[in-house]
């Protein structure tokens, strides 16, 4: 795991500590439950779907590019831009 600071104001804290004793959890329980429950939602929003394919799109186009730049240096003609398969490196 890897550890996360949050500031948080003073209500909100307090909040927080008053939630998790009521549930008998430890506040870094309760930040985890949030954080996950957090996540659900945003994987099931449109607009965040949509980002993310347009992501997807862009590590795509910029991985055909540097498929080509590889072909270019080591091959006699880059390779298409459509599906490929990576090349075993041969000594």
């Amino acid at each position: 795991m890897k550890p996360l600071a949050v500031r948080l104001n003073e209500s909100t804290r307090t909040q927080l500590d008053i939630i998790a004793q009521l549930r008998d959890r430890n506040v870094t329980d309760e930040v985890r439950l949030a954080i996950d429950a957090w996540i659900e939602l945003a994987k099931a929003d449109p607009a965040l779907q949509r980002l993310a394919e347009a992501a997807r799109e862009e590590i795509e186009r910029e991985a055909a590019g540097k498929r080509d730049a590889i072909a270019a240096i080591f091959d006699a003609a880059p390779a298409t831009k459509t599906t490929r398969s990576a090349k075993p490196v041969s000594g």
